[in-house]
């Protein structure tokens, strides 16, 4: 996406005492439709993570069955699973280099809809602040990677 540079909307980044009130107005408008984009850039990624949701278990069926069945006394199913859905990432083996904010929603949703379709009561599972850190860096960068800085 593209993004046009509007330094006279922050007072950090500008002269603002010689910033018109018009200047000031179109600045801001710039800034807010950039927000608009970057905003529209991750709904579009939790619309596609959330049609991926859970593929392997679809896929994988007749292993999931199998594994269910025994009360998942065999985990053959549930590692790989655990590998392949970024966002399962409880056990630190699972955790995924790139680990984003998009995957920690997933968890989010995933642990509320489970918990409450399942027994009415959503289970919390605390996240490290390592990890959440992590996820935010890595998110930033995301965007980051999908801007083009643009003369007016």
């Amino acid at each position: 996406m593209k993004i046009k540079k509007s330094s006279c909307a922050d007072t950090r980044t500008c002269d603002y005492s010689k910033v018109t009130k018009e200047e000031l107005l179109k600045n801001s408008k710039m800034h807010i439709d950039d927000v608009m984009y970057g905003m529209l850039f991750f709904v579009e990624m939790l619309r596609k993570c959330s049609g991926l949701h859970d593929w392997s278990k679809i896929i994988n069926i007749d292993m999931f069955h199998a594994d269910f069945k025994t009360g998942f006394k065999d985990t053959t199913w549930w590692e790989m699973h655990q590998m392949q859905e970024r966002h399962h990432f409880n056990d630190p083996k699972y955790i995924q280099d790139d680990i984003n904010l998009i995957d920690v929603i997933e968890q989010i949703v995933d642990g509320v809809m489970a918990g409450m379709a399942r027994s009415g009561k959503y289970r919390f599972e605390p996240l490290s602040n390592e990890l959440l850190q992590k996820a935010y860096m890595n998110t930033a960068k995301l965007l980051l990677e999908q801007i083009e800085l643009v003369d007016e």
